[in-house]
């Protein structure tokens, strides 16, 4: 097994490997604004999750996922020559979803908002049902 700051670096050096590929090498027309945002290493160093974004809509991701299919063999040829380990990972490409959970946080967020919004606009009218403090207090004579 391989200590994890070995995994931690290799999977930096393979993140940095695969984006200037996928910048520089792989010129295929299906592949959209790519963003590789992680990549992570097994332990035994063998596979490598590379974790990526993609701007514009479904099919902009569905177009970049099969040109990523396509370049896989070629990416990892890139990454093994340049790496310089006994056996070369292999590439597995998954859409990160980081990007639409934030968003749908934010919605959240802005939806709480607004309530609160309008939850502070009710109360500035709001008077009491009864007395303002309904609580006996010492101080007063008691019957």
């Amino acid at each position: 097994m391989a200590d994890s700051a070995r995994a931690l670096k290799l999977a930096g050096t393979i993140k940095k490997i695969v984006a200037r590929a996928l910048e520089t090498e792989i010129k295929d027309p299906r592949l959209g604004f790519i963003t590789v945002t992680d990549v992570r290493v097994t332990g035994d160093l063998q596979q490598a999750s590379v974790f990526y974004t993609v701007l514009g809509g479904d099919e902009e991701r569905e177009d970049t996922a099969r040109a990523l299919q396509s370049a896989k063999g070629r990416l990892r040829s890139l990454v093994g020559s340049q790496l310089g380990i006994r056996l070369t990972p292999t590439l597995e490409f998954h859409l990160d979803a980081v990007p639409e959970t934030a968003a749908s946080l934010d919605r959240a967020l802005h939806e709480a908002h607004v309530r609160d919004q309008e939850l502070m606009r009710m109360r500035e009218n709001a008077q009491y049902a009864g007395e303002a403090d309904p609580y006996r207090h010492d101080d007063e004579d008691q019957v």
